[in-house]
């Protein structure tokens, strides 16, 4: 990822180490010089301070010429230690008699002879350079040509008034030191640079580990993905903020679900109100076109009666009768229809209960009897054992005598028969499957052309208009079937089968105990 967290935290840590390894190596190059030349001045310094206050307690020893044996003042002790800890030597001269006092230095007579000179202000081959003066003494700084090595010489007079010191210390070669000093920080410096930048990436890693699965979080957000959570256990600032972002995934789950539990619905009522004025339109032009002709033919014998065209009683009765007739079919398909509306758009919530199919078609048979004997058909139910069902029993009553009537309007005698010598043949029959019960209504006659099935189950369709108006059928009849069994969450159907036709439906059967 370009300019992520972990490359510019290993960039960050990476440079600073550089600096602080570059201001390393330029204090060595410019400060470490000047820091040993005053850390020498200060040593100079406080070994004058320390011989002069020990001058001070041992003002009658110092009267005692030196002696190479003699050791045993704390002036030899101090300037053994000054020689040991800072590398120096000292040399005290009576400046009255030019006499050697004490020395630490084993070439004590040229140490003297330099004495004698820069009293005087003759400093033979040497050109030193005044570093620090004061009332006291100076401190100068020279090279040797005999040892190649510069040196620290501090010389003046003690504050008794006439002792003479000279004290030398050596200047070791800087620039070797800080050249050797720069290799060595050239190696630690490239290994601590190594080190480092590894160390950084394993913890820049830890750091950015848990921000890159919170990225990866808000992509998946952003698609409406609110199944992926953050699993992260830090208690730090990254952590509240993971477990803010589950907080907000399930909010905007929640909120998005209610949005589209909200929406369907929406789309779901403007689908039923589409329907509904499509529903609507289609009654009104459907219900118009039913009830045209038998309007019709009631205005024609109507209008017949008030004008006295029918002279004898019989053409009378026979006019009235068309009229009454036709007022019955009418008044026929307005309370079918009221009873499909109050199926498609009242409580269409059945009333379950267990009753015995068998009985209820015996019960729809025997009312229809003078029907059957009207139509001279043969009726066949051989069912005689109890089948017990869970269903809405009044409504599954409609449903047999829908496709009873059904079946007594469309009976014929097969195809290939003779009319007169052919038999009109009704059979209905009850079959267990499984936890379900098959009811079949099976009638001789012609077959249901393939392309007009689907379309029987809707209002006002009618496959043989002429006919279903010989026998005053609406076309509502099956619609009304469709919508019980709908209610029922069961099935409906209708097949063509050998010499005739056969409708069928089903319904939960009594489990057995």
């Amino acid at each position: 990822m370009k300019h992520s967290i972990r490359a510019r935290l290993i960039c960050v840590f990476g440079g600073l180490m550089v600096v602080i390894l570059l201001s390393i190596w330029g204090v060595n190059n410019w400060l470490l010089e000047d820091f040993y030349v005053k850390d020498k001045l200060k040593n100079l310094n406080e070994a004058y301070t320390r011989i002069d206050t020990e001058l001070q307690e041992e003002e009658q020893s110092l009267l005692t010429p030196y002696s190479e044996n003699d050791d045993a003042s704390g002036l030899s002790m101090i300037l053994r230690e000054l020689g040991d800890k800072y590398n120096m030597t000292t040399v005290l001269i009576d400046g009255s008699s030019g006499t050697v006092v004490i020395s630490s230095a084993r070439d004590k007579d040229f140490l003297t002879e330099k004495i004698k000179r820069y009293m005087v202000n003759d400093f033979g081959p040497f050109d030193p350079e005044v570093l620090e003066k004061t009332d006291n003494y100076t401190i100068y700084r020279y090279y040797d040509d005999r040892t190649d090595r510069s040196y620290l010489e501090s010389i003046g007079m003690f504050s008794n008034g006439r002792t003479i010191f000279l004290m030398s210390t050596p200047v070791a070669s800087i620039w070797e030191s800080v050249d050797l000093s720069n290799q060595f920080l050239a190696y630690v410096g490239l290994i601590a640079l190594f080190v480092s930048i590894v160390i950084i990436y394993f913890i820049s890693r830890q750091i950015t580990s848990p921000i890159m699965d919170l990225a990866k979080l808000s992509v998946q957000m952003s698609h409406l993905d609110f199944e992926a959570k953050y699993t992260g256990k830090e208690k730090d600032e990254i952590g509240v903020l993971g477990h803010s972002m589950n907080r907000l995934s399930e909010k905007l789950k929640e909120t998005i679900g209610e949005l589209r539990s909200a929406n369907n619905e929406l789309q779901k009522d403007i689908k039923e109100k589409i329907q509904i004025d499509e529903m609507r339109k289609e009654f009104i032009s459907n219900v118009s076109h039913e009830l045209k002709t038998p309007i019709a033919l009631i205005q024609g014998y109507a209008e017949g009666l008030s004008e006295g065209m029918c002279e004898d009683k019989g053409s009378r009765d026979y006019y009235c009768s068309v009229i009454v007739d036709e007022a019955n079919k009418m008044n026929k398909m307005v309370r079918q229809l009221l009873d499909l509306t109050a199926l498609e758009f009242g409580d269409n919530s059945p009333v379950m209960e267990c009753f015995d199919i068998t009985a209820l078609i015996r019960g729809v048979l025997t009312s229809a009897n003078i029907l059957i004997q009207q139509k001279n058909v043969k009726v066949e139910f051989e069912n005689t054992e109890s089948v017990w069902v869970w269903a809405d029993e009044f409504k599954i009553e409609e449903v047999v005598t829908n496709y009873l009537s059904n079946a007594l309007n469309h009976v014929d005698v097969p195809d290939g028969q003779d009319e007169d010598s052919g038999e009109k043949f009704i059979r209905i029959t009850i079959e267990k499957e499984k936890a379900d019960v098959r009811v079949t209504v099976y009638n001789t006659g012609k077959h249901i052309p393939k392309e007009d099935i689907p379309k029987l189950w809707t209002k006002f369709f009618k496959v043989d208009k002429a006919r279903t108006r010989e026998y005053g059928g609406s076309g509502i009849g099956l619609s009304i079937v469709k919508a019980i069994m709908d209610s029922h969450n069961k099935e409906c159907g209708v097949e063509n089968t050998d010499g005739g036709v056969e409708f069928w439906f089903t319904l939960d059967g009594k489990t057995e105990e």
